[in-house]
């Protein structure tokens, strides 16, 4: 369980961090698949809170080993 937990705040971490480049900048979209999960018009409130929500997933995971 652990270990899910780890992958899915990697996940959202990575895609959450993409998705705050791709506002800021303008790219491309790595992580395509995050931009469902965000209520269009609040992209970046929506990709801060997966961000924050990825590294409390990803806590755990880590204490654990």
């Amino acid at each position: 369980m652990k270990t899910l937990l780890g992958y899915l705040g990697s996940v959202l971490i990575l895609g959450s961090a993409t998705g705050l480049l791709s506002d800021h900048l303008g790219g491309f979209r790595l992580f395509g698949f995050v931009r469902f999960l965000v209520p269009a018009g609040h992209e970046m409130a929506g990709y801060v809170v997966l961000l924050a929500l990825g590294v409390l997933l990803a806590i755990p995971a880590a204490r654990q080993g």
